[in-house]
């Protein structure tokens, strides 16, 4: 990590970025559904008004000036200068997903991004205020630099010195002495023109800096508003060498003269009342005037200012902190209340994952340590009860851990709304996303990793799962397609499934191009879920032509091999005229879980305990056979697919179930259930799951590998993919008895 504070800083305003944006899409989201009241507008203007700030702090240029363009739009939103219809969401939309592509460009320093300026031209066409080519609109703000001169400050200040007085500027002290600093205003106003006064008590909190806001630019934002006085004031027992930037120490005392509002002061600290103290009193111009210092005679005169600010224009000056003639300087009392306690943490995902594997270790060395002292006969109620109180505590922190390591899906099922945004916009069609489940947890490791393979699946919904819109109409459909998108828990597992309300999937055309390749005989009679399964082949795909999202054969089989990757496996389920759903199927966590320890012909296995839903002893006259072939567990009046592990490994010849053995109900991702036969049942007990290695690859029916406490190797299984659909659920009275 690096030394370098500013480094620091800027890579925590990226991170604070990514939550702004984040709030940016839930507001935008939610005015798409019809929500538009000003709170709600008020949230996208306050995200785009953080990220500009903060931008500005580190002099990124671009990105502060896209955004300021688009606040000035949002602006007039606020307003009800523009209606918050469907068109202006959408242009919203589009300028939110070029507002997250600057912060990335800026964050990794690269080259902004193409195609700004036409969102914001369009955006600023709904507010009838385009630039001109001739002369574009210019900014109604300069970059601000800051230059602190505190000279050979010591905790007192000179007596003889006087307050610095620049073309457009002003500068008040107050009873209680400070160090002024001078800001750019407009035109200083008359005293007699009746305009209001305001004097207004900044102190910042801890938490101010960190949150990506500055006081200097809320002192120029009150500069710009009228005359402005400030002074700064600074405690006697500051030591700069020892202070830390991040902890405020000094506080602001500022008069205003000019035509303002109470309301319009409250908007200028809109975004940091909850980290700056704010003091705001109205006053007479008069009173702010009689605490201006008195100027020598080598200081410009007011009307000299006045002339210098009608004949040059006012640029924005580097503000400067000068010596104030006031020996005595007051420190606002510190207030408990105002302590920055922050409810998170951000913490490197290097270092959980380094936790993660020490967690994973802390239960292998368990495990052993019981193994070890079982074997030597060691076991007293004393050491079983020590054992016991371990494991407890070994659990309790692998919980802790892994629960730190688990997220909400809602940022990755976000970024898919810009897929679909950008895919529909390409090949022509209107597409509504809708999002279930989004604050389902997922293990970090595995969001990043879904990434790619959801953004396939969306953009093939899209492209080939939707009707064009004519189509649509004339089947009776609405003009607009939806995808949806959901995710939930099923059978101690995580299910992510991608829906859409299309035509199906058309199997004899999937079937022909299959023989056509090759990849199937010529009339081969396939089921349902096999000519389903042949979208997944490499090289196989259904497109007429090629275009910029799909018919190049690349995607499916990859997105499969991506799951794959994860432990998780892929199906598909659709009917012809009424859409198709590819399902995904995901263990809860990639570290550590509890599983049940069985025999099957002398191999040991582990099965995940989330997927057992029962244990019985098998009864020989439970099991019934159907066609002369399939093998069903009739149990309590329901028909289950039976598979005997052995036979299934092929430890034993197909066909040959332990009649003896024990039954594991499991339970699968349809909602359906199948009966496993094992051998024995071992123990229940906390595994690590480690991966088989790319020597092995994705293994149908494995999950993982794990260590044992007797230091045995066993195989972690997956009993759903070992396991084939059942074809019925509930039994025939016939067939039952």
């Amino acid at each position: 990590m690096s030394n370098d504070p500013m480094a620091e800083i800027r890579a925590s305003f990226f991170v604070e970025c990514e939550d702004l944006l984040e709030s940016l899409q839930d507001a935008l989201a939610a005015m798409e559904g019809g929500t538009d009241d000003g709170e709600t507008v008020h949230i996208v203007f306050r995200a785009v008004h953080s990220i500009k700030g903060g931008a500005g702090a580190f002099g990124l240029n671009d990105l502060v000036a896209f955004a300021h363009r688009l606040e000035t739009v949002l602006d007039e939103l606020r307003a009800g200068g523009i209606a918050a219809d469907g068109e202006t969401v959408r242009l919203l939309f589009q300028a939110a997903d070029v507002l997250q592509d600057q912060v990335h460009a800026a964050r990794d320093d690269t080259p902004p991004p193409e195609g700004s300026e036409a969102t914001l031209l369009a955006l600023e066409a709904l507010t009838g205020s385009i630039p001109s080519e001739e002369e574009p609109a210019a900014l109604d703000f300069q970059p601000m630099g800051l230059s602190f001169d505190f000279g050979s400050f010591d905790g007192e200040t000179d007596s003889g010195s006087e307050v610095a007085q620049t073309s457009g500027t002003s500068a008040i002290g107050n009873e209680d002495g400070g160090e002024a600093t001078t800001l750019p205003t407009a035109e200083a106003p008359s005293a007699e023109t009746g305009q209001s006064a305001w004097r207004l008590h900044l102190t910042p909190r801890p938490g101010l800096y960190t949150s990506g806001n500055e006081v200097a630019h809320l002192l120029r934002s009150l500069s710009l508003m009228g005359e402005a006085f400030v002074t700064c004031q600074v405690p006697h027992d500051l030591e700069l060498a020892e202070s830390c930037a991040e902890i405020p120490r000094l506080s602001w005392i500022v008069g205003l003269v000019g035509d303002i509002t109470r309301a319009e002061l409250d908007e200028v600290f809109d975004f940091v009342t909850d980290v700056c103290d704010i003091e705001i009193a109205a006053t007479t111009p008069g009173a702010l005037r009689s605490l201006r210092p008195a100027r020598n005679a080598s200081s410009p005169s007011a009307a000299d200012n006045t002339n210098a600010t009608a004949q040059t224009p006012v640029t924005a000056p580097a503000l400067k902190l000068v010596q104030f003639p006031d020996a005595t300087l007051a420190v606002p009392a510190e207030k408990p209340s105002a302590e920055f306690n922050p409810a998170t943490v951000r913490v490197d995902l290097e270092k959980i994952d380094r936790l993660v594997n020490l967690v994973g270790e802390l239960v292998i060395n368990q495990a052993m340590l019981s193994q070890s002292v079982t074997t030597a006969g060691l076991a007293s109620p004393e050491v079983t009860a020590g054992l016991e109180a371990f494991m407890t505590l070994t659990r309790d922190i692998q919980d802790g851990v892994m629960s730190v390591r688990a997220q909400p899906v809602k940022p990755l099922f976000q970024r898919m709304a810009r897929i679909v945004r950008e895919a529909s916009s390409m090949v022509g069609k209107q597409v509504r996303l809708k999002i279930e489940g989004e604050g389902t947890e997922v293990d970090k490791t595995m969001i990043e990793r879904l990434a790619d393979p959801l953004t396939h699946m969306i953009r093939n919904a899209v492209d080939h799962g939707l009707e064009p819109p004519e189509i649509r109409l004339a089947a009776g459909k609405p003009r607009e397609g939806q995808i949806t998108l959901a995710a939930y828990h099923r059978a101690g597992r995580i299910m992510i499934e991608v829906s859409d309300d299309g035509a199906g999937i058309n199997r004899p055309k999937v079937q022909s191009i299959a023989a056509e390749k090759g990849l199937i005989p010529e009339g081969a009679l396939l089921g349902d879920a096999e000519v389903d399964n042949l979208l997944f082949l490499p090289g196989f795909s259904t497109a007429d032509k090629v275009s910029a999202l799909s018919g190049r054969g690349v995607g499916m089989d990859v997105v499969k091999s991506a799951i794959m990757a994860l432990g998780g496996r892929i199906s598909i389920t659709s009917e012809w005229g009424r859409g198709t759903t590819l399902s995904i199927s995901l263990p809860l966590t990639l570290a550590v879980l509890d599983g049940m320890v069985v025999k099957a012909a002398g191999q040991t296995f582990v099965i995940p305990l989330s997927a057992i839903v029962e244990t019985a002893k098998l009864s020989a006259d439970a099991i019934k056979r159907v066609g002369g072939q399939s093998e069903l567990l009739h149990m309590r009046g329901n028909l289950f697919p039976l598979v005997d592990l052995a036979s299934r490994l092929g430890f034993r010849a197909p066909g040959d179930v332990n009649r003896n053995g024990i039954v594991l109900l499991t339970g699968l991702d349809d909602g359906g259930y199948a009966a496993l036969i094992v051998d024995d049942v071992m123990e229940q007990r906390q595994v690590v799951i480690k991966g088989l290695g790319a020597l092995f690859g994705p293994m149908p029916g494995v999950a993982g590998a794990t260590i044992l406490g007797d230091g045995q190797i066993a195989l972690i299984l997956d009993p759903a993919d070992l396991t084939p659909k059942p074809r019925s659920q509930r039994a025939d009275i016939a067939l039952a008895g």
